[in-house]
């Protein structure tokens, strides 16, 4: 078997790693899943599980979250759809249905020669985090932007 063939093909451990993520909502970091498939598997390692998922993420499988500041979670809804974190503990929630995205005919920016796509990322506070008396003023974010 190729190399080739080899990455591209469905293992046992990109298996359970795909599997697991779809199963949770809570679009995980990469170490929070790795606890979770150790369940499963027992002798995975870390490094299996990263590599795994950015193979499924370049595969186009599931969706790498990116947010400045913070570590990258995974998704496997692959639904068009847009994210919301919370300021506070940084969980994130989908939003159902996707709201358009800003239109970018026409926009002209010195340095490119195009804007390829915009995508909305949402930023609020979770219910857990209100519950417990955290306003969303008190992030440092909403500070950093002079938010009173």
């Amino acid at each position: 078997m190729s190399d080739i063939q080899h990455q591209t093909r469905m293992t046992q451990q990109r298996a359970v790693i795909l599997e697991e993520l779809r199963k949770v909502k809570t679009h995980p970091t990469a170490d929070e899943l790795y606890h979770i498939v150790r369940k499963r598997l027992p002798r995975i390692s870390l490094g299996t599980v990263y590599r795994n998922l950015c193979f499924l993420t370049e595969c186009g499988q599931i969706a790498k979250l990116e947010t400045p500041g913070s570590l990258n979670r995974f998704d496997a809804n692959m639904e068009p759809h847009q994210h919301i974190r919370c300021v506070s503990c940084g969980c994130v929630a989908d939003i159902f249905p996707p709201l358009p995205a800003p239109d970018i005919s026409g926009i002209s920016v010195p340095g490119f020669a195009c804007v390829t796509s915009s995508r909305i990322e949402y930023d609020g506070l979770c219910d857990e985090c209100a519950a417990a008396g955290v306003s969303p003023q008190d992030h440092a974010y909403h500070k950093a932007v002079g938010e009173k």
